[in-house]
């Protein structure tokens, strides 16, 4: 078996380093040949030392030349879609919008993309669909609960006839169960106490606010060509089934695996084979319940935003995403509280003005800049 030339964009985050984790674990299967950063210029070095890749990328000029410097044997570039070229999976792990350029580049490319930035899908889908058709383009998600759907649709030959519905779990977050009056003063380092999950600081407010299910919502309907009707949220707190697929016949498929973000990062890169590192393994005589429940929708009013955005589809849902950016970023500087940033997102988005027609590049990149413009509006509002 060949190795499969991987290259990992956004290489210091919490996938970019367990996707080396999994690297390691599988040496024979998988080497990196490109590995990009926006700043944390150290850990690139250390990780090019260990794993030898052929290109790298340093977003932050000020520091390009020192990484050339301490990495002779490689080539620096600047930009994460210059890491495409030698590879035949590309792990996009950047955070945020910024990821939309590796995502289209790799589709472009006509290469296998492991997904784990969901803006760049959530924003761009519009752009993306046709992409999706380029040969040797795919996408493998790399969430756990998109990744979980994708390997109970393995056994479907007709997903649009077949499929009723697919039912998305949330852990819950760190909030789960409490109400709104109970969270209006609670600090950043509560909000970033995920109790299942290790993540970046972003996405773990997203999942906090239930933001962060409501854009897989909107990145399942892009993914699997599901309308939004037919895609529902339940929490789990144990994370343990990670999601599920109800068949027009009443049988439902689960994938279930204690959470270990390496088993769906090591599915993608390998599919449509599986690693033979055991991520996640269950020890079913220790597993002693498996909880559901439906979601706090009143408390947690991010998630009903982002069914709003998806069923008006065009730009809506990368203004919904940049408005939830800034809001994010303001909650993690200290400049809003918790219980503030759906009333941000939310009055950001009744100033989205609905597009007609094809979307574009253009198209999205502006409503991105409309969605940060809106909110940071909003925010001055309010003081």
């Amino acid at each position: 078996m060949s190795e499969v030339r991987v290259a990992i964009a956004g290489s210091s985050g919490s996938i970019g380093t367990q996707t080396l984790d999994v690297v390691r674990a599988e040496r024979d299967r998988f080497r990196v040949v490109a590995l990009g950063v926006s700043t944390s210029v150290d850990l690139l070095i250390e990780q090019a030392r260990e794993f030898r890749p052929e290109v790298v990328a340093v977003a932050d000029e000020s520091r390009r030349a020192e990484v050339a410097s301490a990495l002779p044997f490689v080539e620096v570039v600047a930009n994460f879609d210059d890491l495409i070229g030698p590879a035949e999976v590309v792990v996009n792990a950047v955070v945020g919008f910024a990821g939309l350029p590796v995502t289209l580049g790799t589709l472009g490319a006509g290469k296998r993309l492991a997904l784990a930035n969901k803006e760049s899908l959530i924003a761009a889908g519009p752009v993306v669909r046709p992409l999706r058709s380029t040969p040797g383009a795919e996408i493998v998600p790399v969430d756990s609960e998109h990744c979980a759907v994708h390997q109970c649709l393995r056994s479907s030959r007709r997903t649009s006839t077949e499929v009723a519905r697919i039912v998305l779990t949330a852990s819950g977050g760190p909030f789960r169960g409490r109400t709104l009056d109970e969270l209006r003063e609670v600090s950043v380092e509560q909000a970033l106490a995920h109790p299942t999950w290790a993540m970046g600081p972003k996405i773990t407010v997203d999942s906090s606010t239930l933001m962060n299910k409501g854009l897989e919502v909107i990145e399942a309907h892009e993914l699997f060509d599901v309308d939004y009707d037919r895609i529902e949220v339940v929490v789990h707190p144990q994370s343990v089934v990670h999601s599920m697929v109800e068949f027009t016949d009443g049988s439902t498929m689960a994938q279930l695996s204690l959470p270990d973000m390496r088993l769906p990062i090591g599915y993608a890169l390998a599919f449509p084979d599986r690693i033979s590192s055991p991520f996640g393994r269950i020890d079913w005589s220790r597993l002693e319940r498996l909880d559901f429940a439906e979601p706090d929708r009143s408390t947690f009013r991010c998630l009903d935003l982002a069914y709003r955005a998806g069923r008006t589809g065009g730009t809506a849902p990368a203004f919904l995403s940049a408005a939830n950016e800034v809001a994010v970023d303001a909650f993690l500087a200290g400049r809003l509280k918790w219980a503030e940033i759906a009333a941000v997102v939310e009055s950001a988005l009744d100033d989205h003005v609905v597009t007609s027609g094809n979307v574009g590049s253009d198209d999205v990149i502006d409503a991105d800049e409309r969605g940060r413009a809106a909110a940071r509006k909003v925010l001055e509002s309010t003081g």
